[in-house]
């Protein structure tokens, strides 16, 4: 097993951390998308409660969260699902949200440095 999927904790990494290897143009490009799409605070919540639920969890349990409006926790949504963090599925008058897993295996993975690292 390679000291990068020893740090996963899997036997399937997605690519190599920061601090092994350099990113290339498309991999910075991709990047880049979903951490900007993370630097907002209501964003970064939206990602942690949808993230941490059990399978998906439905916008009216998001939006009671919250001390904006409707249409606002909305706009944040679609840049999660336009970064690719997230994706959703109607039913009825409702809209459910679920993280991908893959992306964020992809931002752990690209996080992953070790102590040692950290210690330069």
């Amino acid at each position: 097993m390679s000291k990068q999927e020893l740090r996963l904790g899997s036997g399937s990494a997605c690519c190599s951390p920061i601090s092994d290897a350099a990113l290339d143009a498309a991999q910075a490009v991709e990047g880049a998308a979903m951490f900007k799409a993370l630097a907002d605070p209501i964003r970064l919540r939206l990602m942690s409660m949808i993230a941490s639920a059990d399978g998906e969890i439905c916008v009216c349990d998001l939006t009671s969260q919250f001390d904006v409006s409707g249409p606002t926790i909305s706009h944040h949504l679609r840049v999660l699902r336009e970064a690719g963090l997230v994706d959703c599925e109607r039913r009825g008058t409702w809209v459910y949200y679920w993280s991908i897993p893959d992306r964020l295996r992809w931002i752990s993975a690209l996080l992953n440095v070790p102590e040692a690292e950290l210690t330069r």
